[in-house]
């Protein structure tokens, strides 16, 4: 399942450590975000897979303390940092002469580890997000559509079939794949739009 926002009662529910059920929610949404920005950063799977482990257990640790006031910032921006000092930790332990560097102070060794990744990773980051963000909007949009319309409109608008094999494969007409184009695109923008709007 793509990645949605995250909603504000999840992030309250997490505060309880016995709730299983919002603790696999909340891995499930996030896990492949963060191990596909690490990987982008520059990462091997293996390392990607290590950051997602430990930014999930830092997430684990901390979100007691973390209380939403958008004001302050956001949780996407919270979990950015998180992950960006774990990625960061994976260049590290690449470098070991950068050991004693992490040691005396990593937010300071943070803003001046010279790895390009590094830097890249919020713009990778937000990339990440944002394809979440129309992975999710999909997701929804499928269930309130039926399984045909959709499959008219994934065949013909997102793996850019030729209309003529669309008709063929489905058993529809020309105006049932461009009705399915144009009912499902402005569906779709309006989930992303709303899906922003809730974002924490």
């Amino acid at each position: 399942m793509p990645t949605p926002p995250t909603r504000r009662s999840l992030l309250l529910r997490l505060k309880n450590w016995h709730d299983e059920q919002s603790w696999q929610e909340f891995y499930h949404i996030y896990e492949r975000l963060i191990r596909d920005a690490a990987l982008k950063a520059g990462l091997s799977p293996e390392e990607a897979q290590e950051v997602m482990q430990e930014t999930l257990l830092t997430v684990a640790k901390k979100i007691a303390g973390f209380d939403y006031d958008p004001q302050i910032g956001s949780f996407k921006n919270w979990l950015l940092q998180i992950t960006k000092r774990r990625v960061v930790d994976q260049f590290r332990k690449r470098r070991p002469d950068r050991a004693e560097a992490r040691s005396e102070s990593a937010a300071g060794a943070l803003d001046q580890l010279p790895d390009p990744a590094a830097s890249r990773l919020e713009a990778l980051w937000n990339a990440e997000w944002h394809q979440a963000l129309l992975g999710m909007a999909q997701a929804l949009v499928r269930r309130r559509v039926g399984a045909k319309q959709f499959r008219m409109f994934e065949l013909y608008v997102l793996q850019q079939r030729p209309l003529k094999e669309v008709r063929r494969a489905l058993g529809v007409s020309a105006a049932q794949v461009y009705m399915a184009k144009y009912r499902i695109t402005r569906l779709l923008k309006k989930e992303v739009q709303q899906l922003e709007e809730a974002e924490v």
